[in-house]
């Protein structure tokens, strides 16, 4: 390897498994130093364990890295202020945060219960929101105190939360406010020397085995794009949502402005419908829904 993150501290949540202990590995192998978050719960969050991080942390140590374990709840204040004194309290500051933990519930909308959907939308987008609230008032400080900061955040959002996904209202929905987060962190936070991004990684763990059983990438193949995002040599990127599968990298481009017409004054709605109907003649047809391609 080629210590790309030789001393940086890097914080990954839902590490115990699957994405999350790939990058954790990744990360570990190029220098880093980590902090494994992972509550250790079911495909549908239920259940906990600490067992998946600390046999996380074993791995690293095996291979002559550094790590240590962190098993509370990130979509709690708590939880999320803890995750960030862990590395701040164990190896003296916080570099990198990736926010991956995550599970799903998936039903159609009409069976799609209200608890499926708070818990979804709590896990992915309150366990962001929290983790990157409490690591961005940790740099705020830093910048504040005159001490350089060159930090990098990297949320996950799914194609998903990009294209839609049958089956998986909750879990779209909330990945798509992951991205709309990103964009504003990345803005709020740049003048701190803070950049944050997000992945849509497409590979084979327990989460996607099932539902998009046709995958062939593995975990270990969107990390390195995750480390390089996480490093320091990652220069002025910053709100900017990549997907990642196999040997694949893509930008994802998101909405922007299309074909526009301005009558002059208020429309009908006759004459409303008329001029949408024009617009879409000219506009690019949508992607495909995700899981259909």
């Amino acid at each position: 390897m080629t210590g790309l993150c030789e001393g940086r501290v890097v914080v990954v949540t839902g590490a115990g498994r699957g994405l999350g202990r790939a990058h954790a590995l990744a990360f570990a192998a190029e220098g880093a130093r980590v902090v494994v978050n992972d509550l250790g719960v079911g495909l549908d969050g239920a259940g906990a364990s600490g067992g998946p991080a600390d046999a996380v942390v074993e791995e690293i140590v095996a291979l002559g890295g550094e790590a240590v374990a962190h098993g509370g709840d990130v979509a709690t204040g708590a939880g999320a202020a803890s995750l960030v004194a862990a590395a701040v309290d164990t190896y003296g500051r916080l570099d990198t945060l990736v926010n991956n933990a995550g599970f799903l519930r998936d039903r159609m909308l009409v069976n799609l219960d209200e608890d499926d959907w708070d818990a979804v939308m709590r896990v992915h987008v309150k366990g962001h929101f929290l983790p990157l609230k409490h690591a961005a008032g940790y740099w705020r400080g830093e910048a504040k105190a005159g001490r350089t900061v060159a930090a990098r955040v990297i949320n996950t959002t799914s194609g998903a939360g990009l294209l839609g996904s049958v089956g998986q209202g909750n879990y779209a929905a909330a990945k798509a406010g992951i991205v709309g987060l990103t964009l504003v962190a990345a803005a709020e936070m740049g003048r701190y020397g803070v950049q944050v991004n997000a992945i849509a990684p497409a590979a084979r763990t327990r989460m996607t085995e099932e539902t998009f059983g046709a995958l062939e990438g593995l975990p270990e193949d969107v990390s390195p794009l995750v480390v390089w995002l996480g490093s320091e040599g990652c220069q002025g990127v910053s709100g900017r949502v990549f997907e990642a599968e196999a040997g694949r990298i893509t930008v994802m481009e998101g909405w922007r402005a299309g074909p526009s017409v301005d009558g002059g004054t208020r429309w009908t709605p006759a004459g409303a419908g008329e001029a949408a109907m024009g617009l879409l003649g000219a506009a690019e047809v949508p992607g495909a829904v995700y899981g259909a391609r």
